[in-house]
Formats: C-alpha cells, structure tokens, sequence
C-alpha cells in the first residue's frame, strides 16, 4: 500500500512523492529517482505517520535539491552517435530492413539496430540491458558456487545499485552498463558478498575485497563521485 504527495523544489518543479509501508522496516528511508519521470520514494516503518516523514522530508530538502540539481542532462539516443557500455565505445547505426539487433564486426564497437526508427531508442535500450545481464552471469560464474544467487532481476534505479534478499535473489540497476567496466564488477562481487554477509561488517567488507582483488576502493570511489553520470542516457 502507498501514498502519493507532491514535493516542490527551490525552482518549482514539483516531484511525486511516493510513501510504502514497508513490513520488517526500523527507519524512514529516502531514495530521490532522477531521469525522464522523477520521483522521491520513501520507505517507512507501518506504525510511522505519514506527517512524520513529510517532516522528516523537508528536513532533508538540501540533500534532495542536491541530487535533482546534480541530474545529468539526458541524451537523446540516435543513429550515427557513439555510447559507451560495458567498457566498449560502440557506434549505433540503424537498417531499417533489418528484423534484430548486431554487431557489425568483431570488436563489437559497431552495432546494427534493425526495426522502425520510431522504436530505435527502445530497442538500443533493451540490447544493452540483456548484453548487461549476460555479463553480470559471467561474472558470477568466475566466483564460488556458493555465492551465487538463486535469481537475478534488473531494474531502472538511481540511488541503489544493487541489492541482495535473505533469499539469495540480486538485483542491479541495468545502468551499471554505462559504468566502466571494472565499476559494474565491483557492484556484482559487493551483492554476491551479501550472500554471506547481509550487513557492511568488516567482514562484509574482507569479502568483497576476496572476490574482486586489487582496485576495490578505486571502483568503489567512482561509483561515488561518478553515479550521477549512469542516468544521462534514456
């Protein structure tokens, strides 16, 4: 069950609120969602009034103003640009005549979105969100069988890069894509991490630092200082 508020901004625009009563939840949590339909989701415990984290919101309104400020600028997606994803710089051109998606040569720096013009961006899109996915499942096979999780979900995130259930199901925002390479890897081993540690321990951490070898805290750092960049696409 959720409830819809609006909130305003310094410049007015006015961004949707949405409140979810969350079962198990101990604090009021925020997640600001930038991109082409921004939201504020929150997260509150059942028997927190909805007053109490409106005022709780507002008493966040420098951190929020913050990050909607801090939104990229989105890139229109066309035929002839280049984007970088999973570490690749990859041209798109469009066939028209053509019924799929491929890569024209070898490096994969090339790629040949077929379908009508109108459904160019859609489909350049979902290609990257199941090359993203195919990348992430090799990636967990390089690890121990033990870690690996029982179900991988990808979803349009902005403030959680991924997540890991008691039940051993991840999830990852499928704009990692655009993150280096080596960025989106480290997220991948930080989650597998949670199926042995479901806290930030320092055992969490040891293990993190196990499965992924030397870089961690320079991977860690960008997605720090650079997440914000992950959204200027779609």
């Amino acid at each position: 069950m959720s409830e819809e508020h609006i909130f305003i901004l310094t410049n007015g625009q006015k961004i949707p609120v949405i409140i979810n009563n969350r079962r198990g939840a101990h604090n009021v949590t925020l997640r600001p969602k930038i991109g082409k339909n921004p939201e504020i989701h929150i997260s509150k415990p059942w028997m927190t009034s909805t007053s109490f984290v409106l005022k709780f919101l507002e008493s966040k309104r420098k951190w929020v103003e913050k990050v909607f400020d801090a939104a990229p600028q989105k890139e229109e997606i066309k035929p002839g640009m280049t984007i970088e994803f999973l570490g690749r710089n990859v041209k798109l051109m469009h066939d028209g005549g053509l019924r799929g998606n491929c890569y024209t040569n070898e490096e994969k720096t090339i790629l040949c979105i077929g379908g009508g013009a109108d459904m160019f961006e859609r489909r350049v899109r979902d290609f990257v969100k199941e090359e993203l996915l195919q990348e992430i499942k090799i990636i967990i096979k390089t690890t121990p069988r033990e870690y690996w999780p029982r179900h991988i979900t990808l979803r349009d995130t902005s403030s959680r890069w991924g997540s890991c259930s008691a039940t051993g199901n991840v999830s990852f925002s499928w704009r990692l894509a655009f993150a280096p390479y080596e960025v989106m890897r480290y997220v991948v081993m930080h989650e597998l991490s949670h199926r042995k540690h479901m806290d930030h321990s320092k055992e969490f951490w040891a293990n993190v630092s196990e499965l992924y070898g030397f870089g961690v805290e320079r991977a860690k750092r960008w997605l720090s200082q650079n997440g914000q960049s992950l959204q200027r696409y779609f």
